[in-house]
């Protein structure tokens, strides 16, 4: 009875040692082989990648965004620009034009 237990208790320490060092539980430190990373941890890897990616995107398309405002407001500030521009010349225009019929009027009187 006493051999059948003791080959009992051989067994279940072994498949125990067995199932330890094929589930990757850390390795002895003698070996001085690093633990592999856990599948949580490389998990969590993947998951801060993922964020990490999901920000950046998310940052380039608003620098995109902000860019083709400028852009627009830049257009709308030359547009505005080139109206005033034309503005001015046509109040040049209107004054030349007045000053030359004033002339036109005192030459007239002058005869």
């Amino acid at each position: 009875m006493n051999k059948l237990l003791a080959a009992l208790v051989a067994t279940l320490f072994a498949g125990a040692t067995f199932a330890a060092s094929h589930a990757g539980a850390p390795m002895a430190a003698a070996s001085g082989a690093k633990p592999a990373a856990s599948a949580e941890k490389k998990d969590s890897m993947k998951a801060d990648a993922k964020t990490e990616k999901k920000a950046e995107t998310k940052a380039e398309k608003k620098a995109d965004k902000m860019e083709k405002k400028a852009e627009k407001a830049e257009a709308k500030a030359e547009k505005a620009e080139a109206k005033a521009s034309a503005a001015k010349a046509d109040a040049s225009k209107a004054k030349a034009e007045a000053k030359a019929e004033k002339k036109a009027d005192a030459a007239s009187a002058k005869k």
